[in-house]
Parts: structure tokens; C-alpha cells; sequence
């Protein structure tokens, strides 16, 4: 088993994927990849692991806390991410990572394209529509086929027991319905409307 050095996680780190099984003989991990285009994840020299929760691997963990592991190769094949990861080299060490969290630095990914957004740089922001109503904060993305759509959350009156209630609205993530995403004021504007 390799002696894992503690390592401290980056401010800016992302939860990018998770390990979940050994790949081949030769110390191969398959990576279960938080999106479907891992670029972020298939370029990084080196992938910052958590250890995984007692569910993943119950009475057993190969570290504790964090590590910063060197990565030798990493590809995709068939469906999922394959990686080789420095100092694991048989099958047994690499079971033993199987549940682990992979973050990388938000630094370390690719830069984007006009009007192309990373789906973490959209989470909390906030959305208005054409005539400046508040129509919630990004909550979460679907990806539904060829587009994506915004999950929004925005608060309801309270229950009869006080409870605060909230519900979403969704909206497709597209041009005929976004007109812009200002990443520094924490801002998307669309043409929505309340009722829709």
C-alpha cells in the first residue's frame, strides 16, 4: 500500500468526481466523473482525494482527511475515466481508493469559450428577467440532451406553520431565453417571466 502524504485542500477546489473501482491489474482506477465532459479531470497533473465516508468503504479507508496524488495517465475508455495514479501499482492499492473524492482547483481548469460557463461558476447566482424582477438563485443544472436547464429556487410565503417554503422554476439554459451571465456581479438575466 502506498504511504499517502496529507495534504491540505484548495480554497478553491471542486469536487470533480469520485473513484469507484479499480481498473485492470496494473493499479488502474475507474473514475465515476461528476460531468460529461471531464476535460478539467483529464488534464490535472495531480488530483487532490478524500478520503471516502464509512458508506463507501465501512471499517476501511487507505488515508484519512486529504491527499495530493501525481497522476501518470489519465483517459477516457468506453463510458468512464481511467487513471493511473503514481505509486499505485496493483490491483489490491487501487480497490483501496475506491469511494474517494477527487477536487481539483478551479485554477486548474481549462479556460472557456465566449459564453461557454463551467455549471459550479453558475451555482448561487442570481436571476432577474428583462424588467429586473428576482426570479431566484441558480440551485442546480439538468442536463436534458442537447441543452442544459437551470434549476432555480426562489422562496414562497410561509406555511401555515411558519415553515419557510421555496419552489423552483426551471429554464432552459439557451440563448432564446438567457441574454446574459455576468459571472462578476452573480448575475443572469433571461427573458422569463413569474408566472411561466
Amino acid at each position: 500500500m502506498p504511504d499517502f502524504q496529507s495534504s491540505a485542500l484548495p480554497d478553491d477546489a471542486i469536487e470533480v468526481g469520485r473513484v469507484q473501482d479499480a481498473w485492470g491489474v496494473k493499479g488502474w482506477v475507474k473514475v465515476l466523473a461528476h460531468s460529461p465532459e471531464p476535460q478539467a479531470l483529464l488534464d490535472a497533473k495531480a488530483w487532490f482525494l478524500q478520503a471516502p465516508e464509512a458508506r463507501f468503504r465501512p471499517g476501511f479507508s487507505a488515508f484519512k482527511g486529504t491527499v495530493s496524488l501525481q497522476i501518470e495517465e489519465c483517459k477516457v475508455h468506453s463510458d468512464s475515466v481511467v487513471a493511473k495514479i503514481q505509486g499505485v501499482n496493483d490491483r489490491t492499492a487501487a480497490e483501496a481508493l475506491k469511494g474517494a473524492r477527487i477536487s481539483l482547483p478551479r485554477s486548474a481548469f481549462p479556460k472557456t469559450a465566449q459564453d461557454e460557463y463551467y455549471w459550479v461558476d453558475l451555482m448561487g447566482l442570481d436571476v432577474f428577467n428583462r424588467e429586473g424582477v428576482s426570479l431566484g438563485q441558480v440551485r442546480d443544472l439538468v442536463a436534458t440532451g442537447p441543452t442544459s436547464v437551470l434549476v432555480v429556487e426562489y422562496p414562497m410565503p410561509p406555511g401555515e406553520d411558519g415553515q419557510a417554503l421555496s419552489a423552483e422554476r426551471m429554464i432552459p439554459f439557451v440563448s432564446a431565453y438567457v441574454d446574459a451571465v455576468d459571472l462578476a456581479a452573480k448575475r443572469i438575466t433571461v427573458d422569463w417571466q413569474p408566472d411561466y
